[in-house]
């Protein structure tokens, strides 16, 4: 059974930690936060705040948020062996593929995640019949790329592998232009006495994404603004279109492609 490193235990870290430990893997964590350090310890002694103990982990997953992440890359290259597998987990790609590591870095990207953030938000079956995009690239071997793929298979998670640049187009598109629409909808009604005090469960599920953890807002929306801009202008087309043209033929397409794309359980089951 291979070693498996983690760097920060917030959702994505904790709910991945927790899943990892439960199937069986070596796993060693690092973590800064000294409340959530003695928590973790009680599921995996090798829980730290050095990230030199991560010296021989076989795949390691940086958790960090994003704008953290290049400066852990960083630290990494002066503690890994160049066969380790460093993989990220932020919702861009680009950014962190253009530097060349001493080291086998694959971007990647689990699409799951909720409202709350912070490890005693985390739970290990987060990513069960979830989407999880790889973006190796073109030289990365296929032998790293299989290893990682096993790991997070072992999660639950479906892999998706794809392109940092298009992987970028299309997060835009469902993750961080739905979450700046989000706000967008709250700052609209903020000064509406009565809208607020008739918004009901349409309203509450459409702004969820408002309660977004802000430091990971912040990040989207900085790294990926013209993205983002690009794919508020399609969905104002998309508004015109509606109203412009016939609305009634076009809502039964668009309601027939919504009910085949997720199950019961709110899982995509899209291929």
């Amino acid at each position: 059974m291979k070693k498996i490193g983690i760097i920060s235990l917030g959702l994505i870290g904790g709910s991945l930690f927790k899943s990892l430990v439960q199937k069986g893997y070596e796993v060693y964590a690092v973590t800064r936060n000294k409340e959530t350090l003695v928590k973790a310890k009680e599921l995996s002694v090798n829980v730290s705040d050095d990230i030199n103990t991560l010296k021989n982990c076989e795949v390691i997953f940086v958790c960090s948020p994003m704008s953290k992440c290049e400066e852990i890359l960083d630290k990494l290259e002066n503690i890994i062996q160049p066969s380790t597998i460093v993989a990220d987990v932020c919702s861009l790609k680009s950014f962190l593929m253009n530097k060349k590591r001493p080291f086998v870095f694959i971007g990647s990207h689990p699409m799951a995640g909720t409202e709350h953030s912070g490890y005693d938000s985390s739970f290990p079956e987060l990513f069960k019949d979830a989407k999880w995009v790889i973006t190796p690239r073109e030289n990365t071997p296929e032998e790293s790329v299989q290893i990682l793929s096993q790991v997070i298979q072992s999660t639950g998670a479906k892999i998706i592998r794809a392109n940092a640049q298009e992987h970028d187009k299309a997060a835009a598109l469902i993750s961080h232009m739905p979450m700046v629409i989000a706000q967008a909808l709250m700052k609209t009604v903020q000064n509406n006495e009565l809208a607020k005090k008739m918004a009901s469960s349409g309203f509450r599920d459409m702004t969820r994404l408002a309660l977004s953890n802000l430091q990971m807002a912040e990040d989207m929306v900085s790294l990926n603004k013209k993205n983002i801009m690009l794919a508020i202008q399609e969905l104002k087309n998309c508004a015109n279109d509606l109203l412009i043209e016939s609305y009634t033929e076009q809502i039964y397409d668009i309601k027939e492609t919504r009910q085949s794309m997720f199950d019961m359980d709110g899982k995509n089951r899209y291929n």
